[in-house]
């Protein structure tokens, strides 16, 4: 999943374990497009990384505007940011009590 996101070039990709605060998922993973369309080819890339992994993809919330899309693959759940939409929300000071699983600056 990092890999499909940083093929098309997203940035400031970081996992965060939320499994001990939250039983919505185990990790939200967070990265960065820096456009609609970018967001969009991240997300489309995901899925299909997580569908060739023989796994399902389950709802994406956000497709259609592109700054904040959110894909829930069960356990974990990806958010894909313009990066406006990334400060604004600032999820990761939201969270910043739970542990990084994965940072990677691109």
């Amino acid at each position: 999943m990092r890999e499909a996101a940083l093929d098309k070039k997203g940035e400031e990709f970081l996992a965060i374990d939320v499994g001990e605060k939250t039983i919505l998922a185990d990790v939200f993973a967070l990265v960065t497009g820096r456009s609609k369309i970018q967001t969009r080819s991240i997300a489309d890339a995901i899925v299909e990384a997580v569908k060739s992994a023989g796994l399902r993809a389950g709802r994406i919330e956000g497709y259609g505007e592109g700054t904040w899309i959110l894909l829930d693959l069960g356990d974990i759940v990806v958010h894909v940011f313009t990066p406006e939409q990334r400060t604004f929300y600032n999820l990761e000071r939201l969270w910043a009590d739970a542990p990084a699983r994965q940072a990677l600056s691109s």
